[in-house]
Order: structure tokens, then sequence, then C-alpha cells
């Protein structure tokens, strides 16, 4: 079932058997960021953390969805088809514990939308859908993590009321001994 979610956009729920497009997108995410990487990886994070308590959510052109098919012979029963449009944005999210309160609460994994389909007000229609289903589900809060140099994301949700709480710190290891 899919709704509207912005003019000229459904979102819809995806399901586990579309893990391999989930996986598609997500590579497709960073590779954006760093083009030069192996984002092979990537197979394992969706292997772990992809299930029916991580909601993915799919947001296609509005349009036909299907094509009507012929109804049974002799009757004015109308069956239809439906074929999925090709998603041109994600939603996957997740939970977390909040490490202060000790409350669960949403984490965004990956919000994604294809180049083509930027600056139309999609990222902003995706968070506040997520915001209202957090708020639904009795969140108090929603996470997510994104990249310093990815500065549109950052511009996106600093203007929808997104604070930095906290500084994820990394230290790269030599292995050489």
């Amino acid at each position: 079932m899919s709704e509207q979610l912005s003019p000229g956009y459904i979102i819809r729920r995806g399901s586990l058997l579309e893990r391999s497009l989930l996986l598609k997108f997500m590579q497709r995410t960073y590779q954006d960021l760093f083009p030069n990487e192996d984002f092979s990886h990537l197979e394992q994070t969706v292997k772990q953390y992809f299930s029916s308590n991580t909601p993915l959510w799919w947001v296609e052109e509005e349009g036909e969805q299907g094509s009507r098919e012929a109804g049974e012979q002799g009757s004015n029963k109308e069956s239809f088809s439906f074929v999925p449009l090709s998603p041109i944005a994600c939603l996957w999210v997740g939970n977390a514990i909040d490490q202060v309160h000790g409350y669960r609460h949403a984490h965004i994994f990956i919000l994604y939308v294809v180049p083509e389909h930027r600056r139309r007000g999609i990222g902003t229609a995706l968070m506040r859908y997520v915001e209202n289903w957090a708020i639904q589900r009795g969140d108090r809060q929603i996470g997510l993590q994104v990249f310093q140099s990815n500065k549109p994301a950052l511009n996106l949700y600093n203007q929808l009321g997104y604070q930095t709480q906290s500084i994820w710190m990394v230290k790269f290891l030599s292995t050489e001994k």
C-alpha cells in the first residue's frame, strides 16, 4: 500500500524481499560521497541489521503503477496487476538507546534521494514522514549520523531543527609492526 508523500511522489513500505535493492541504494549513497572506495562490506551491514524491526520506505514518482488486465471472461470483475516503479529515494530506520536517559528511539540508517530528484522537497518530506511515524510509536527523539563533508544533508537537518548532540571521533590504527 502506498500513500502520497508530496506532490508527484508516493511512499510505500518496503519488504524484507527488497534486501538487494536496499543494498544498491546504500552503495550508491556512499559512492556519491566517496567515489574511489569499495563498499562491498555494506552487504554484511544489510544482512545483520535489516529486519521486520527496521522499517524501510521507498519513494516513487506518482503515476500509473500498474496495468489493467482483462477480468474473468463473462464477468464484470476486473483484475489489476501492479508493477512497482523504480524507487527514486529510500529511508531505512532502526532503533537505538539514548545513552543518557535509556529510552529507545528511532535512528535513521539511510536517507537517500537519487541526484536527479534532489532539491524537490523529497528529503524534507521523508524527514517529516519519519518524525510522524516515530511520534506515533512513542519515540521522544530521532538520531542519525551524517558525514561532516555532506553539506547538503547537514543543511537539511539543521533547517529541520536537528542539533549536534555528540561528536563521533575515530583514530585509524596502523596494523604494521
